[in-house]
């Protein structure tokens, strides 16, 4: 092939290669569709990327053609000094072997002589900040010269994939966090949260686990977990099979009745987590419900009383009718014109003077059961509610049945289940209500202990969050509403973490109110704010100053938003803190513009902390 035409073929590889990169979001099919392309432009139609796992302990072949299904997705190599391909990444500079028989420098894998690979180019594959992500290797089964101007053309080629790589580990780690501080803690008086450690021993027990347990953390820290089982599923295993399941799966839930101090019982909602360390081994459970006693009870409440009034109604007075679906005419006592709020003393009348009442559904349902054949003793019942005139808005049952010898007359009766139908209406709000604020705080509670324990914090920095979410609740609680002021927030965390003196601590600002969705990350937020300042920075020691100043700006809109600003001064910042970013830098800069829409300028300079929040307000 001519050396022009040979260019022009590897630039179109390239740039089909950026085409693909740029639609496609999954790495699995880029990797996939590297290989393909730079195969191809070789013409060995073999190629693979290894990928470095297990902290640089080997090469998993993430991705691959023209190999067995069992090699790509499964083969990893040790990355010995031996190997051509840890070579390779070490020295960042590509290895190429000629002939793989004659090979003396590097040990070849038993997999790849087996294929009948003889020739192998290796590239190694770097994403930004030279960090080293793996492997380009290009393989041959007939024996070819891989020339300088194929070492510099996959040179080029791995130097493209590496950004693309990064990329997309990035979009993927961003889309986890924002789905994790997506969910959104409402309501947290009611949850029971504790840990435990492997044998499910209880290591920390925080108060909503003493408000729904009666224990409290003197009393339960070291006890097995499974006090809070009822005898009858300590009996049959359950505690055990609990943990059993969240130690293999993940997660269990855990929804029963369970035990308190004294005997009582309570329903609770949750699920119980796993918790690994880095290297994956088990360091204990993360065991989150909520007490939902009161709306089991109501659910019980409600079908016995569902029981009672129907009962009450077949025994009670109801309304006779008797109707003739020949001649579409009805008979019907006072207490139905009553109920449908019509007023006649021709009897028999039409069936037209209810089904013109009636909502076009209820229309349309007693106009099909009627159409058809009638059966001898058939059971005819319904529910219908008025649309029009007097009694409109009204639910009305009905209950019949064909006579044996002239199906086609129904004689029945009919009762209001309008006060039945509100009801249950209003349970299944509360219900829908109850099951999202739980889905919601199961989620976010999951998500810290996630961020905090999973990357080697502590347990106490977890509670520490917990206490946070817990104060902003708290706030909301004592409101009476759905809104918390901004100072009140402010102030509560500074008491929680600092001595509020005058001299030192500067806060003010105007009454502005937050939502409850904006006040739990809002809080959060501010928590790390502060604790940051008390470790690091203003509130450290005596020398620091702190102000906090608050109000309302109009956008370019004329919408409102809240400009918080955090400022501290007289801070002597260390070089180690100025790198610091951790789980709290990323809820300030991350998490509030992903949640709330929010605008943040965190700027970490040699006096201290210069941080201005900007956020949409109602």
């Amino acid at each position: 092939m001519p050396d022009h035409e040979q260019m022009m073929k590897r630039q179109q590889v390239l740039a089909d290669f950026g085409e693909f990169a740029l639609r496609c979001e999954n790495l699995d099919e880029v990797l996939t569709e590297a290989c393909r392309l730079i195969g191809e432009a070789l013409g060995t139609h073999r190629a693979k990327v290894l990928e470095i796992q297990e902290d640089g302990q080997c090469l998993l072949v993430r991705a691959g053609v023209g190999w067995a299904p069992d090699v790509v997705g499964h083969v990893r190599l040790p990355m010995n000094e031996r190997s051509s391909e840890t070579f390779s990444i070490k020295e960042g500079k590509p290895v190429i072997t000629q002939n793989i028989h004659q090979e003396e420098r590097f040990t070849v894998p038993e997999f790849m002589k087996k294929a009948g690979v003889i020739t192998l180019a290796n590239m190694p594959i770097f994403v930004p900040g030279r960090k080293a992500y793996g492997l380009l290797q290009v393989d041959a089964t007939e024996p070819r010269d891989f020339t300088d101007e194929d070492s510099e053309f996959l040179r080029t080629y791995a130097t493209i994939l590496g950004p693309v790589i990064d990329r997309l580990q990035k979009l993927s780690s961003l889309r986890a966090t924002e789905e994790r501080f997506r969910l959104v803690v409402e309501n947290a008086r009611d949850y029971a949260i504790f840990t435990s450690d492997p044998e499910d021993r209880i290591t920390h027990w925080y108060p909503g686990a003493e408000a729904v347990y009666g224990w409290s953390a003197e009393e339960a820290i070291g006890q097995p977990a499974s006090i809070i089982f009822t005898p009858e599923d300590r009996e049959a295993g359950q505690d055990a099979l609990e943990t059993e399941i969240a130690a293999r799966d993940g997660s269990a839930p855990n929804v029963r009745w369970h035990v308190c101090k004294g005997g009582s019982r309570v329903f609770i909602e949750g699920k119980t987590t796993s918790l690994r360390a880095a290297d994956g081994t088990l360091r204990g459970f993360l065991k989150i419900g909520q007490d939902v006693t009161e709306r089991r009870q109501a659910d019980e409440a409600l079908r016995e009383s569902e029981e009672l009034r129907r009962t009450a109604l077949e025994s009670g007075e109801m309304s006779a009718w008797r109707w003739n679906t020949r001649e579409q005419s009805v008979r019907a006592d006072d207490v139905v014109q009553r109920l449908w709020g019509v007023s006649t003393s021709d009897q028999p009348h039409r069936v037209s003077l209810y089904t013109d009442l009636m909502h076009p559904e209820g229309a349309a349902w007693l106009e099909a059961a009627t159409a058809k054949e009638i059966s001898p003793g058939e059971e005819f019942h319904g529910q219908l509610q008025v649309a029009r005139g007097p009694a409109a808005g009204r639910w009305v049952q009905l209950r019949g049945r064909a006579e044996r010898d002239r199906p086609w007359i129904i004689n029945g009766v009919s009762f209001d289940i309008t006060e039945e139908k509100a009801a249950a209406k209003r349970q299944e709000v509360l219900v829908n209500e109850l099951q999202h604020r739980a889905r919601n705080l199961l989620g976010v509670v999951s998500a810290v202990a996630s961020r905090t324990v999973k990357r080697g914090g502590s347990i106490e920095a977890f509670e520490e969050r917990l206490q946070a979410l817990s104060r902003a609740q708290g706030l909301l609680s004592q409101g009476g509403s759905d809104t918390v002021e901004v100072g009140a927030l402010v102030r509560a965390e500074l008491a929680a973490h600092a001595d509020e003196t005058p001299d030192r601590i500067k806060a003010s600002g105007p009454k502005v109110l937050l939502t409850a969705r904006q006040v739990q990350n809002f809080a959060l937020a501010l928590h790390e704010l502060t604790t940051n300042a008390v470790k690091y920075g203003a509130l450290k020691d005596g020398s620091g100053r702190l102000a906090i100043t608050w109000e309302v700006v109009l956008d370019q809109r004329g919408r409102r938003r809240l400009a918080l600003n955090w400022i501290e001064s007289g801070v002597a910042v260390s070089q180690s803190a100025s790198a610091r970013r951790g789980y709290g830098t990323e809820l300030i800069q991350e998490a509030l513009a992903y949640a709330l829409q929010a605008k943040v300028d965190y700027t970490l300079g040699e006096d201290g902390v210069r941080c201005r929040i900007e956020m949409p307000v109602s």
